[in-house]
């Protein structure tokens, strides 16, 4: 087994800056799914903190900076995980395992659903950020289809990129659902759209 060297961990000031920066990606997170990108402000979350706008400011210089840190922050989280998982067990083991996973992270679910919404407007600084983000997973489910299909977990006759937007779609809507009104089976229901998604109709 290969060993690897870990990478030393941040000392001294700047150990200090990473920690105070997360802090405020923390804050904002909360904030943003609260009030939303327009709804909430850099004062907010300074206060959040007990700190100055100033402080925050010297870490973000705009909110729209801070807004992006906080979305590849929530991003980043079980996204190696995923694809790595998709290829161990298939698209539908793999997929309501991250479904039951985010119900465990309901500020997170908030955040994309609010924000996602907002930035349905093209001047919203976050538009160009969701569109790419979308088309990245939209191909990574899409891609890992094909390979279930390769190896005969998913039938041959399934349109890989349709049933990707398909998924996406139907997650989006009962990922809403559940944020309005907690169900325990709403994991089970996003097992059974992925079933009618991924069977070969002609069966």
């Amino acid at each position: 087994m290969t060993r690897t060297t870990p990478t030393p961990k941040p000392r001294g000031p700047y150990a200090k800056t990473a920690r105070r920066q997360q802090d405020i990606i923390d804050a904002a997170t909360n904030v943003f799914a609260t009030s939303g990108y327009h709804g909430g402000s850099l004062r907010d979350i300074a206060r959040t903190l007990g700190m100055s706008l100033t402080s925050v400011v010297h870490h973000f210089s705009t909110k729209s900076d801070l807004l992006i840190a906080v979305l590849e922050n929530a991003d980043h989280t079980g996204a190696d995980w995923l694809e790595d998982r998709m290829r161990e067990v298939g698209v539908r083991v793999a997929l309501p395992e991250l479904v039951e996973s985010n119900f465990r992270r309901p500020e997170l679910l908030r955040l994309f659903t609010i924000l996602s919404s907002e930035a349905s407007a093209p001047d919203h600084p976050a538009h160009g950020w969701f569109a790419r983000r979308y088309s990245r997973v939209t191909s990574q489910i899409a891609e890992s289809i094909a390979e279930d299909q390769a190896i005969g977990r998913v039938a041959g006759s399934v349109d890989a990129p349709e049933a990707a937007k398909l998924i996406i779609a139907a997650w989006d809507g009962l990922q809403l659902q559940w944020l309005l009104t907690p169900d325990e089976q709403m994991g089970a229901s996003f097992e059974r759209i992925l079933a009618l998604i991924l069977t070969d109709a002609q069966r």
